[in-house]
This record gives C-alpha cells, sequence and structure tokens, in this order.
C-alpha cells in the first residue's frame, strides 16, 4: 500500500550480507534526485531516471564493491522496484501503460512497460562485455530484472542502433524514466484500475 491514501511515497531499506540500501520515492514530486550508491555510474543513471520521469528519488547506498559492483546494482534494482510496487499500492487511477524512444547522439533505445503486475523482461540490447570506466555493462540488465519482478512490470528495451556504450545507457535509463513517468501518472477519466479484469496483479 501508499503511505497513504493521497500520498504516493515509499521508503525501503534492505541490508544484507552484501548491500545496505536506503530508497524513497515520491512519486509525485519533482524535488531534485539525492543518490549516493558508492558507484558513480549508477548515481548519474537514478538521477537522469528520476529525472526525466519527474519523480523524487532518493537513495544511499553501500556494498561490496570491493568485489565487484554486481550486489549493489542488483539489489538497487530490486529496490527500486519494492518502491514503486509500495507507491503505487492498488494503481487506481493511473495510465498503466508507457511508451517513449530516447535519441542519444547516434544511440535510440526504446522502452515499452505496462504495471499489469505480471513481471516480464524483454532486453534486446545487444552490448560487448565491456566496461564504462569501471561500470560493468551487463549490470544493466541485472538493475532491470530486479526492478521488473519486485515492481510487477512488463518492460521491453530496445536499441534500435547505436555505438557509444555511454550514450546507449544513458538513453536506456532516460527512456525508462520517461515511460515510468507516463504509466504512474493520475487520470482523472480512470475509474479504479485500467483493466477490464478490475484488478491488477
Amino acid at each position: 500500500m501508499a503511505d497513504s491514501a493521497m500520498a504516493r511515497t515509499a521508503t525501503i531499506e534492505r541490508t544484507t550480507a552484501e548491500t545496505r540500501i536506503e530508497l524513497k520515492l515520491d512519486l509525485d514530486s519533482s524535488n531534485p534526485a539525492q543518490i549516493d550508491t558508492s558507484i558513480g555510474f549508477m548515481d548519474h543513471m537514478l538521477t537522469l531516471m528520476s529525472r526525466h520521469g519527474m519523480f523524487s528519488l532518493a537513495v544511499q547506498a553501500s556494498g561490496d564493491t570491493r568485489v565487484d559492483d554486481h550486489h549493489t546494482v542488483e539489489d538497487l534494482g530490486i529496490c527500486a522496484g519494492e518502491a514503486l510496487r509500495q507507491a503505487l499500492g492498488d494503481k487506481a487511477g493511473i495510465h498503466r501503460y508507457g511508451s517513449t524512444s530516447i535519441p542519444m547522439h547516434e544511440s535510440l533505445v526504446r522502452v515499452d512497460l505496462d504495471f499489469s503486475g505480471r513481471p516480464h523482461l524483454v532486453y534486446r540490447v545487444e552490448l560487448p562485455k565491456a566496461k564504462v570506466g569501471t561500470f560493468d555493462v551487463e549490470l544493466v540488465e541485472e538493475f532491470l530484472v530486479g526492478m521488473c519482478n519486485h515492481a510487477g512490470i512488463n518492460l521491453h528495451v530496445n536499441l534500435e542502433y547505436g555505438t557509444n556504450l555511454h550514450h546507449i545507457i544513458e538513453a536506456i535509463f532516460k527512456a525508462l524514466g520517461r515511460a515510468l513517468g507516463q504509466a504512474v501518472a493520475l487520470d482523472p477519466r480512470v475509474k479504479g484500475v485500467m483493466s477490464t479484469k478490475g484488478r491488477l496483479e
């Protein structure tokens, strides 16, 4: 459930032997993101997602990055998904779907998503096993898997074309933010949930 009948907010705290994360989400605030994940590249990507989704996101995270970034990025996805699920409650009044294409220099990425309650990720982004700075690009998919599974999102991410790894990943997170913003937006024409079944799960 959301924190109240009016506030579409969530606070998630997750502590394991590998990571410690506190994440706060407010779907109806556009306050600047406050992100410190201990992974500079993820700080940048989550800030972009928040800004282009027009929702407020605050994250404080630490993890076993001396090993690598995998556990922290995966758990950030889990926490983001749990926060979306909590903030949306029964999803009454939301658009439910979001779709957008984002160009970033030579790259073009399309993201389509549905808050159906039935998680599924299609990730058609063929990238080499490489790094942007110290960040493993394959961890983008790990973040999205965690978010989808815990938010109950059907998410399709398609790289139309592109060559620069930073541009491609930046376009993914900008498009993800924009599509999330569309999907969670409230519409007074929607009575209950946007489903003929009467529920989204």
